[in-house]
């Protein structure tokens, strides 16, 4: 008993000695999502790494065409930082664009809660409390900027309640969503990311679709350096075939996976749509009434693909819920001047 008082107390020490060098790693949900990612690139690592340790035949064609693993391993790097500047970035927080529409003018009885619905730009922080039920209620705020520009982007005679966040006690915009997992409202929310830690939404949908990409693209990469591997004239020791055919047979696993969600989720992007609008679209209530083939914030594929690339995602960025009218004429099927007049882009 008396070593483990001494352990537990040399483990406090260390963890407060990391907490003075470092202030971010004194909460556990921080240094939760930084082993994530310390987790992710070792996995990278060792996909990427025993290629170059088994495979005497790539070695050699480095010194012949130094150009074509140069080329790899800029993929590689350009994989992992894009999963850094994805992970680390903001998804969009409804409070951030609450205060860019209220400017100073929005006061808080709370301060706590503005640490717990705050997060800067291109940073992730995950706080938790047991109080955040009861803070939440006893939050107030002057929002008369905020209110009148969300209730502008609903149809008219539209209920505040029904757009009121129950744990935010904020009003939010059509298409935002609370996370529970990060305990914030997201802007356009998608979902939420196991493996980046943090949400995808309106201000990181397009990185995201980027990350998917450079992994997708360095997964194939890998596959066809593994299976050269196997079908290589060289001598191969019996546990090294063994090794590189189990991670083949993941990274296979992996590439249908990445295909897949690069595929959807560029059809997300060509038709102005969300992850979470598709699958919970008959609980969403702006959404009931309309036919479910009806996509009714896009509004062609070039405009589309403009605000999901292009787009700085401001609160100029923010989507008005469609009249009946605008929902009439996207059902209306195409005709021949339709198509003429590229009503479909």
């Amino acid at each position: 008993m008396a070593a483990a008082g001494v352990s537990s107390t040399g483990s406090e020490k260390l963890c407060d000695r990391c907490s003075l060098i470092c202030p971010d790693l004194a909460d556990r949900a921080t240094r939760l999502s930084w082993g994530l990612k310390l987790s992710m690139v070792l996995l990278h690592v060792i996909f990427v790494g025993v290629v170059f340790v088994f495979d005497v035949s790539l070695i050699r064609r480095t010194r012949e065409q130094p150009w074509y693993t140069a080329a790899y391993l800029v993929v590689f790097s350009a994989t992992l930082f894009q999963y850094f500047f994805t992970s680390c970035s903001s998804p969009g927080y409804v409070i951030d664009a609450m205060r860019a529409a209220n400017g100073t003018s929005t006061t808080f009885n709370n301060p706590s809660s503005i640490l717990k619905q705050s997060n800067s730009r291109d940073r992730y922080i995950i706080c938790s409390t047991n109080n955040h039920h009861l803070e939440a209620q006893t939050t107030h705020f002057n929002s008369s900027s905020w209110l009148k520009l969300v209730m502008d982007l609903y149809p008219p005679g539209s209920a505040i309640r029904n757009w009121t966040c129950s744990y935010c006690n904020i009003v939010q915009p059509p298409r935002a969503k609370h996370c529970h997992d990060c305990d914030k409202c997201i802007l356009q929310y998608d979902h939420h990311c196991v493996w980046l830690g943090t949400c995808v939404g309106q201000g990181n949908h397009c990185r995201f679709w980027w990350y998917i990409f450079l992994e997708t693209i360095l997964c194939i990469w890998t596959v066809v350096l593994y299976i050269s591997y196997l079908r290589s004239e060289i001598e191969k020791i019996w546990w090294k075939e063994f090794i590189v055919i189990v991670l083949l047979a993941a990274l296979m696993f992996c590439l249908i996976f990445l295909i897949l969600l690069l595929l959807f989720h560029s059809y997300l992007a060509l038709t102005n749509q969300t992850t979470y609008e598709m699958v919970r679209r008959r609980r969403i209530l702006y959404f009931r009434g309309i036919p479910e083939k009806v996509r009714p914030f896009s509004r062609g594929i070039c405009k589309n693909l403009y605000t999901f690339c292009c787009s700085r995602h401001s609160i100029r960025d923010l989507e008005a819920v469609p009249t009946m009218e605008d929902i009439e004429a996207s059902a209306r099927p195409y005709t021949c001047s339709d198509v003429v007049m590229c009503r479909c882009c």
